[in-house]
């Protein structure tokens, strides 16, 4: 498994503009072949799905092909793949669905290592529905989120667990499989955010044991669309609020209003292209998708541990975030220096990265950081090379000496 990252930087036009894109865990690059894909869709006309002519066959066609592709990325079935427009707005449908059979008492169990997309929906439903919320805490300074706490939190009362398949800032890979085997035996649902974790390598939703995987295209390499993939029998359980004519069927009902076609088509183009990064992945898309997934993983990983060592050699830099098994994700400050100073200078030196809680909102707090303006996060995905972290190690070398 191999990651030629010179041919893969050359897919994407962007990075041609000679800045360091470190700001991918806000949202990649998009490679020329999905940029490509979204123009031609609207140069081959499209309409409306649901019509009897050819541009609205051809969106019903491109929403097919795309919620297939999610199904080959994630592992999952193409009749389960619900579409929106980001993570964030499908997480309030379904919150306020599952909530719809809340009763007073019932539990709901939020982690604090998540984004706030995978909190804030459900301690709102909650709190409508009279449920109780449970927080699973993060383990300090390592940054793990232990499942053994989830024995107490756990009841036979618990209708659903919230839970983070890697954290959007520290880079945390908590023991997903094992928290939810744990929610399962309880008699809970799990939603699974992994919007931060999809792109950092080869994904299985039913080894990680969702009964709901989120995911964002624009992690991806893909333009801003969300998904939220579950078994299909799963949602022809649940009814959700929409306008008495739109579909009824699975998973059309869950989607409100038309959805951006030409956009559909730029999901399908991202996957290929991830299914392509490793030239010898043979197979099914699905297989080629496990190959280059692994290869991008191996080849942030190295990477990441660079980085590492190098910031852990200036003095004045904390890091936050210990865990073995994490994202090529860093959050750190530099003493004497605000993160947004800290993230000024690196933009002066042409080096991309994001500062703040980055909607970490419950665990900048557990860190004590987030009145202070949280931390500076760098965040590499599979287009960056040595010469990114190389540009980063030396400009915070600058304000760390």
């Amino acid at each position: 498994m191999t990651l030629d990252v010179s041919t893969v930087r050359a897919a994407y036009p962007a990075l041609a503009d000679g800045y360091a894109y470190l700001d991918g865990a806000a949202g990649t690059q998009l490679p020329a072949a999905v940029i490509e894909a979204i123009g031609a869709a609207y140069r081959s006309g499209l309409g409306n799905a649901g019509g009897v002519f050819p541009a609205s066959k051809r969106s019903a066609a491109l929403t097919a092909e795309c919620r297939q592709a999610v199904a080959d990325l994630v592992g999952g079935a193409a009749e389960g793949v619900i579409l929106g427009p980001n993570m964030t707005t499908l997480t309030y449908r379904l919150a306020n669905t599952l909530a719809m059979a809340w009763r007073p008492g019932d539990e709901v169990v939020v982690s604090r290592l998540d984004h706030d997309a995978n909190i804030r929906p459900w301690v709102q439903a909650a709190q409508r529905a009279g449920a109780v919320v449970k927080w699973a805490e993060v383990e300090l300074p390592a940054g793990e989120l232990p499942a053994g706490q989830y024995d107490s939190l756990l009841s036979e009362r618990t209708v659903l667990v919230a839970v983070t398949a890697a954290s959007n800032v520290i880079g945390t890979r908590p023991d997903v499989a094992e928290i939810t085997a744990k929610a399962h035996a309880a008699g809970a649902l799990t939603y699974v955010d992994g919007v931060h974790a999809t792109p950092h390598g080869p994904t299985g939703a039913a080894a990680l044991g969702a009964d709901f995987y989120a995911t964002s295209a624009y992690k991806w390499s893909g333009p801003h669309i969300g998904a939220v993939i579950a078994d299909p029998a799963l949602l022809e359980s649940l009814h959700p609020d929409k306008l008495a004519p739109a579909p009824g069927e699975v998973p059309e009902r869950f989607e409100q209003g038309t959805p951006p076609f030409a956009d559909l088509a730029g999901v399908t183009a991202a996957v290929e292209h991830l299914a392509s990064l490793d030239a010898s992945a043979a197979g099914s898309r699905r297989e080629r998708l496990l190959t280059s997934m692994t290869a991008a993983h191996e080849h942030e990983q190295a990477l990441l541990r660079e980085l590492l060592d190098g910031l852990s050699a200036m003095e004045r830099v904390t890091m936050y975030g210990k865990a073995p098994q994490r994202t090529a994700t860093v959050y750190f400050t530099v003493a004497g220096h605000s993160p947004a100073q800290v993230a000024a200078h690196l933009a002066d030196r042409k080096i991309n990265v994001w500062h703040g809680h980055n909607y970490a909102w419950e665990l900048a707090a557990a860190l004590g950081i987030r009145e202070t303006g949280s931390a500076v996060r760098a965040g590499l995905v599979h287009y960056n090379d040595r010469s990114d972290t190389s540009r980063l190690l030396a400009a915070v070398a600058e304000l760390a000496h």
